[in-house]
């Protein structure tokens, strides 16, 4: 058995019921599988997968808190601290339902090669909770993040762990930790990313993932001589990924149709007023069925559907296993040529593998939506130097970033005989910078 079966082989039998986190891990290390052949021996001596595939820590604990009945609730938190070769673990906190061990070491796993394609010194981890801030008043989110975040402070620091948001949490609950984590420490750091302006956040932060996500997608067309300007486009999910994602296809010329939440899909022909769902999501935090106020001639459908509309491009921008093989099926019969993940591994595995297959250019979520992690690295960078870039400063260095990202991927598919596999590409370079990382510094 090779050495990449048998590693994957392990990570089964000692993770049991852990699908997301064994999904993740065999996109990986199926897709770097070249690599370690190369130099099998000396990978399985320096047991460099086992190594990679074994989070450095993992801590699981009680979050009590008092909802506004008076009643004492009990939540589960997590933060996985995967890898810290290449710098301090950087990862968001997701406060959602679903949340569990298996779906935070995935994302934790898929953090460690994000973070090394963005060329910053930031490791891989992930954290969050089974709590729900949906339909919860401010001060009960409030005391949801002070008991999170009671627990939390001893496991990060500003050169330890610096956590960000994600599903669930945005701006208000960074600052309710924040705020927790400076009156448990006395300390002023940069601790956590995606704070407000006014307290050490930066600016194009709230954007960047989107931003960042059709920078790669407009890059990666150009590599394949095509030009995203005039180009329809679907969009699901329509929280801050989402949002901005559709605001900067506009700004390059392109139309967003589509976009969706947990309840339903709206199909807006015209293209997506995003003023109307700005106002729907951010300001009101209300359901996508509220759109037809404010655009009557579009089309709001219940539950899943987003991907049977006929567009140029697709990009999944709400969860993870949200595009399966029979939409994949339904994109290619209707002509998308290119589909990149905002989402964290939105796309089943057998999705992924129909649109290689029938020649549709696909980035995956760890080089296409690293734009969120990258601003959260340049938010430390200000931290730590006490200062405030432009929005301008700070949007083109994340062009450049992701510009850089869609050019390495597409190089280190190319160096193995894979030219124009870009999972195989960004998987294979995140991986090599962190394995030399690792090796140089011995067993640890």
């Amino acid at each position: 058995m090779s050495y990449v079966d048998e590693v994957m082989q392990r990570i089964v039998e000692k993770n049991p019921g852990e699908a997301e986190f064994h999904q993740a891990a065999k996109e990986v290390l199926e897709s770097i599988r070249p690599v370690i052949e190369a130099k099998e021996d000396f990978y399985r001596k320096e047991a460099l997968l086992e190594r990679i595939t074994e989070p450095e820590r993992q801590l699981k604990f009680r979050v009590p808190w008092v909802d506004d009945k008076g009643q004492v609730q009990v939540n589960t938190g997590y933060r996985v601290q995967f890898n810290s070769a290449i710098g301090p673990y950087k990862g968001g906190l997701r406060l959602h339902p679903s949340v569990n061990t298996s779906i935070i070491k995935f994302l934790g796993f898929e953090q460690i090669f994000k973070n090394s394609l963005t060329g910053l010194p930031i490791g891989g981890g992930k954290g969050g909770s089974d709590f729900d801030p949906k339909g919860k008043s401010d001060r009960e989110v409030m005391a949801f993040c002070q008991s999170f975040m009671t627990e939390l402070h001893k496991y990060i620091g500003a050169n330890t762990d610096v956590p960000a948001g994600d599903i669930g949490t945005g701006a208000r609950e960074i600052g309710y930790m924040y705020g927790q984590y400076k009156r448990l420490t006395g300390l002023y750091e940069g601790v956590l990313t995606g704070k407000g302006l006014t307290y050490g956040g930066s600016l194009v932060r709230t954007e960047a993932t989107g931003y960042g996500l059709l920078y790669l997608t407009d890059e990666m067309l150009k590599m394949n001589g095509q030009d995203i300007a005039g180009k329809t486009i679907s969009v699901s999910g329509s929280g801050n990924v989402a949002i901005y994602a559709m605001e900067k296809a506009y700004q390059l010329g392109a139309k967003p149709v589509t976009c969706s939440d947990s309840t339903g899909w709206v199909y807006d022909p015209e293209g997506i007023d995003l003023a109307a769902v700005k106002e729907i999501k951010e300001v009101k935090r209300a359901r996508l069925t509220e759109y037809k106020n404010y655009r009557p001639n579009a089309e709001y459908h219940e539950g899943k559907g987003v991907w049977t509309v006929k567009v140029d491009i697709a990009l999944p921008c709400a969860t993870q296993n949200e595009l399966d093989l029979e939409d994949a099926k339904t994109l290619v019969a209707n002509g998308v040529m290119a589909v990149a993940e905002g989402a964290n591994m939105p796309s089943t595995l057998e999705a992924t593998e129909y649109f290689q297959k029938h020649g549709v250019l696909f980035a995956p979520a760890k080089a296409a939506n690293a734009g969120g992690v990258a601003t959260s690295a340049l938010e430390m960078s200000q931290n730590s130097e006490r200062l405030s870039w432009t929005f301008e400063e700070v949007d083109a260095k994340l062009k450049d970033i992701m510009v850089n990202i869609c050019h390495n991927m597409a190089d280190a598919a190319k160096r193995y005989g894979f030219e124009g596999d870009y999972v195989k590409g960004a998987n294979i370079a995140g991986f090599e910078k962190v394995a030399e990382a690792m090796i140089a510094q011995g067993v640890c």
